[in-house]
């Protein structure tokens, strides 16, 4: 019969009994059952589910994959070691088990032949002296017995086999070595044995019968024909030699080789982290240095240590550095300047324009006794110096902005009174263009600001939209001033209906002297700063100003103030996109 490859686990002593031992039985093992409270204590909290455990861990375990080289680096090194690892042990272990198996096998064999062969020459010696078949029968099982106790086999003697014995009936079988069972050998080593005479072996696993204090273990049974010639029968001796020896060898032999592997792997990712950490440390310090810089920090610079790949990383890092300080500073610098020039321009211009006011007024009110070309240009000088004046104190104003030097007087503020007054003030111009302006509002609507600066706010967006409303029956050429306020914000916007905003023009209408159609003409004299200037004053209470647009459909701007100067804005009051406009066409 071919040799098949033992499990020389299956009868190891104690095997399979640590899966039947009951879970409560381990001191500190969780048996399901609730805890108990001492006297007088509350309800024990809700343990999180298993699911919720597991979705945090996992979560976790995510994130730091995700973040962390270092740990991506580990794990990785780790899983392919340990499949390395895992791979040349079970090589290892198959060889070796396969070795020591084959060495057993072939001693048991040869250890067999010898015993059979004894047992052969001994029964032929006796023949010519007993011819009791019982008695020839006994001493061969009892020195076969007692030569196994000494050589370490135990000993099955079977038969007669059916139609060979002339004294003796056919029997089931007899069991030499006390307390084994005859089940050890396998039943078609048997009818191996049987119908073939000659040698013949099978892997086995001893069981000894109940009661008995040793633990079934593996074992190689090798089976022969033999006669007994009191009767001339032949009977079926099975040697079977424990494999006790070369189990625990494999036993100690596996442990050895898990210990190693996991001393193996842990120096795996000891080695791995370190090497990683070389890498990644500088990687962390380059990260907070980028990070101090871009908080302004333009001093801060990497240490350098070394010539490696690293150091030269990191003296390219503060050579680029150097150079963005550099143009940092000269952008910074022609900034200042630029500030300063417009401010001082300012400032210098209001000298000859009081002067030049002075004589456009005189001018101006002389026009009477002009003729009408002159008289004319009088009006026109006045107006343009309205105009130039209006602008420079817009200039005025942008210069503190950029030099940050723009402060609020905080009070609270009735944004429905400040829309009433802001729509009482363009009347006149609302009359002129036709245009009718009304304000919709249920309720008092309060923000801490500054109520001059929010008023100019609405005024530049009140006196934009009659600017743009359209002229003529051909269109709607109404305004609506819109208020409103919740828990947190209070907004007001303000709807036209004239030419609209193109597709990407609602960002770019805050522009600094950015108009939409540069041919457009200019009712309210405007210096084309007005937006820029309330996009910085909603800036400077913490709000919003946001405008919305469509070619032909008009634009809405939206002003939200928090209910309190630097309050977290969550969302407007008031939506961005009108209600008469998310159903028409796109």
């Amino acid at each position: 019969m071919p040799p098949t490859t033992p499990d020389l686990d299956q009868g190891r002593p104690g095997a399979g009994r640590a899966a039947r031992t009951s879970p409560g039985s381990a001191p500190g093992a969780f048996d399901g059952r609730a805890p108990t409270l001492p006297s007088g204590a509350g309800p024990a909290p809700r343990p999180p589910r298993p699911r919720e455990s597991v979705r945090a861990l996992v979560g976790r375990g995510l994130t730091v994959w995700r973040r962390s080289v270092q740990a991506r680096v580990v794990v990785s090194v780790l899983l392919l070691s340990a499949i390395v690892v895992g791979v040349v042990g079970w090589l290892l272990l198959r060889q070796i088990t396969g070795g020591l198996v084959d060495h057993r096998v072939d001693a048991s064999l040869a250890e067999a032949k010898s015993e059979t062969a004894l047992a052969t020459s001994r029964l032929k010696q006796a023949g010519s002296r007993d011819s009791d078949a019982g008695t020839q029968l006994s001493q061969l099982s009892e020195n076969l017995v007692e030569r196994g106790k000494v050589r370490g086999f135990v000993v099955v003697l079977v038969g007669p086999v059916a139609g060979t014995s002339r004294g003796l009936d056919t029997g089931p079988g007899t069991t030499s070595s006390p307390g084994i069972e005859s089940s050890s050998v396998p039943a078609s080593l048997r009818r191996s044995v049987e119908a073939h005479p000659g040698t013949a072996w099978a892997f086995t696993e001893i069981r000894y019968l109940p009661g008995q204090p040793q633990d079934d273990v593996p074992g190689v049974v090798v089976g022969n024909q033999i006669v007994l010639p009191a009767d001339g029968g032949d009977y079926a001796l099975y040697l079977i030699f424990p494999m006790t020896e070369e189990r625990d060898t494999l036993g100690l032999l596996q442990n050895a080789l898990i210990t190693a592997g996991v001393l193996l792997l842990m120096l795996l990712a000891g080695l791995s982290w370190l090497v990683a950490r070389q890498v990644v440390t500088p990687i962390r310090l380059a990260r907070r240095v980028a990070e101090r810089i871009a908080s302004g920090r333009l001093e801060e610079r990497m240490h350098v240590v070394g010539q490696d790949d690293i150091a030269r990383l990191g003296t390219s890092f503060n050579q680029m550095t150097d150079a963005l300080q550099r143009q940092i500073r000269q952008l910074e610098e022609l900034s200042r300047v630029q500030r300063q020039f417009v401010s001082d321009v300012s400032h210098e211009l209001r000298t000859p324009l009081t002067t030049v006011r002075m004589a456009g007024d005189v001018l101006h009110d002389e026009r009477h006794r002009f003729d009408p070309v002159t008289a004319r240009a009088a009006e026109l000088l006045q107006g343009e110096l309205d105009r130039f004046e209006t602008l420079l104190a817009d200039l005025l104003e942008i210069s503190r902005f950029d030099a940050g030097a723009a402060v609020l007087d905080l009070e609270d503020v009735n944004l429905v009174d400040v829309a009433h007054r802001v729509v009482s003030a363009t009347e006149p111009l609302a009359l002129q263009r036709g245009v009718e302006v009304r304000v919709v509002a249920d309720q008092p609507c309060v923000a801490e600001g500054d109520v001059r600066r929010i008023e100019r706010i609405v005024r530049n967006l009140v006196t934009n939209a009659i600017d743009h409303a359209p002229v003529g029956p051909s269109g709607r050429n109404d305004v609506e001033v819109r208020v409103s306020a919740d828990e947190h914000a209070a907004a007001l916007t303000v709807r036209d209906h004239g030419v609209g905003l193109k597709p990407g023009e609602s960002a770019m209408v805050f522009n600094r002297f950015w108009r939409a159609d540069p041919a457009r003409a200019r009712t309210t004299g405007g210096t084309g700063l007005g937006l820029s200037i309330s996009l910085e004053d909603a800036r400077l209470h913490g709000g919003q100003l946001q405008a919305w647009g469509r070619p032909g459909d008009g634009a809405l701007f939206r002003l939200t103030l928090p209910r309190r100067v630097g309050d977290p804005i969550p969302h407007s009051p008031l939506p961005l996109v009108p209600d008469d406009a998310q159903a028409g066409p796109r």
